[in-house]
């Protein structure tokens, strides 16, 4: 407890961030680093644009300041690189030759904002302040995520292995940028609960979140589901639609069996992606979308890409981001949490409450294979709650293909004792819980005072 205190308390101050001021003028430069150090800034400096993208590809800066005009590396050149690497780092353009072209192109490339020679001091500290005091809160929400994924849980996604925790740390690093997204994973795995996790932990969360099965929709209708049509520009269109893409603008558009549009359409898709505009059909005109898309498939992308179902290019402009999702089977040791979490959600539905499942029960489901992944899993508790199992779902209460199956793998197998499932259930549960012996006996749905009474008697540690 003391150690979350303290964890809860820290604060980032100035120093915690990394500044890079670059400038040709070294009599510049030594001002600069004497006055930003003198208020306790964290700051590195370079007399040029080369040695500076060095620099930048070594480690990360929260801030970059440099000189528009340079020899060999101008400032466009080094905020270009810099955004493609580090997109999170901003980064302020300084120059004596001042003009509105060279101020709307660095804003276009992303430049936080844009400075005039010579530098007022009081004006350089009033703009370092105000992207750290953003940046200090961005980087305090991901401190705080952090502890909710310790927790074993992120949003709607849960579990504690390895695996899905790299998930939780990719939606961490791009909840502030928009990327593309591309996620792979069997049917069931929850490859639209993630695409949802990630809008819901974006900047577009206030916007809408639009999910399309693109294999449910049957030729040219899902280009016109996408991008709109006009009234009258095919047979049956009797008004104007302007588009799950338009609907969308601001949001989220998670595009699942993407692998399952026509050659054509993939075409058109792939214009939205890099144009950001989109023609309705029978339009002349062509509209700006700004829309954030996640794609998925649950189909080898390899096999896709060699019989050409998929075109590669849009595969390549879809997968700045990849995200695979683990089947259930590389993850039994979740199947604990995820148990409780389905217990908790029909819980709350349901008059009738279950408290937890026996070992015997979850021994069971350990061993299945599942071939329907977290889907089937959930379909499973929620058939105990169907059938109106009583307080404890027992071995008995779970579907007849997982009790055949682990009950032929057990006749197969050395078949372990109870008192040796017990045993294992109870390690797992308080590793699983860094040794609280209550959170524990809650994961297992047993009393406290039993998980303290089998510790005793089976000398667990």
């Amino acid at each position: 407890m003391a150690a979350m205190a303290e964890e809860n308390t820290e604060k980032l101050t100035r120093s915690d961030f990394r500044i890079l001021f670059v400038d040709d003028e070294k009599e510049i430069l030594s001002i600069v680093e004497q006055y930003l150090s003198g208020h306790g800034y964290q700051v590195t400096v370079s007399d040029n644009g080369a040695k500076a993208l060095v620099l930048a590809r070594e480690k990360v800066f929260d801030i970059i300041f440099t000189d528009l005009k340079m020899p060999k590396v101008g400032g466009l050149e080094l905020l270009r690189a810099v955004k493609e690497t580090s997109p999170e780092t901003e980064v302020i353009i300084l120059t004596g030759y001042g003009t509105v072209d060279s101020a709307v192109e660095a804003l276009k490339l992303g430049s936080y904002d844009y400075l005039q020679k010579p530098i007022e001091f009081e004006r350089l500290k009033i703009l370092i302040d105000r992207i750290i005091e953003k940046q200090t809160l961005q980087k305090e929400n991901i401190l705080i995520k952090k502890r909710l994924r310790d927790r074993y849980q992120y949003d709607g996604l849960v579990g504690a292995s390895e695996k899905i925790r790299e998930i939780y740390t990719i939606i961490d690093r791009i909840s502030h940028t928009s990327p593309t997204v591309f996620i792979q994973g069997e049917s069931g795995t929850g490859k639209e609960l993630a695409a949802n996790v990630i809008h819901q932990n974006s900047d577009r969360k206030d916007m809408p979140f639009i999910a399309v099965n693109c294999g449910a929709i049957v030729g040219n209708l899902l280009e016109s589901e996408l991008f709109g049509h006009l009234k009258g520009s095919f047979t049956g269109a009797i008004r104007d639609n302007v588009g799950l893409f338009k609907a969308a603008d601001g949001g989220t558009i998670f595009l699942d069996e993407i692998a399952e549009i026509e050659a054509a359409l993939q075409v058109k898709l792939l214009r939205a992606l890099q144009e950001r505009k989109i023609r309705p059909v029978g339009a002349a005109h062509e509209k700006t979308v700004d829309v954030r898309v996640i794609a998925a498939t649950n189909q080898d992308t390899d096999v896709l890409l060699r019989k050409n179902i998929m075109r590669e290019d849009l595969y390549y402009r879809l997968n700045v981001i990849n995200i695979r999702m683990p089947a259930l089977r590389e993850m039994r040791a979740d199947i604990p949490l995820l148990v409780r979490h389905f217990l908790n959600r029909f819980n709350t539905r349901s008059q009738k409450k279950v408290q937890g499942i026996s070992p015997e029960a979850l021994d069971c489901l350990d061993r299945y294979h599942w071939p329907g992944n977290v889907r089937q899993l959930e379909n499973v508790i929620e058939r105990a709650f169907a059938l109106g199992v009583d307080k404890i779902i027992q071995a008995e209460d779970l579907p007849l293909e997982i009790r055949e199956i682990t009950q032929q793998k057990v006749g197969t197998a050395k078949i372990r004792t109870l008192r040796d499932n017990e045993i294992a259930l109870i390690k797992s549960a308080l590793v699983k819980t860094n040794g609280n012996r209550a959170k524990a006996a809650e994961l297992l749905g047993v009393n406290t005072s039993t998980i303290y009474r089998k510790i005793e008697k089976y000398q667990i540690e």
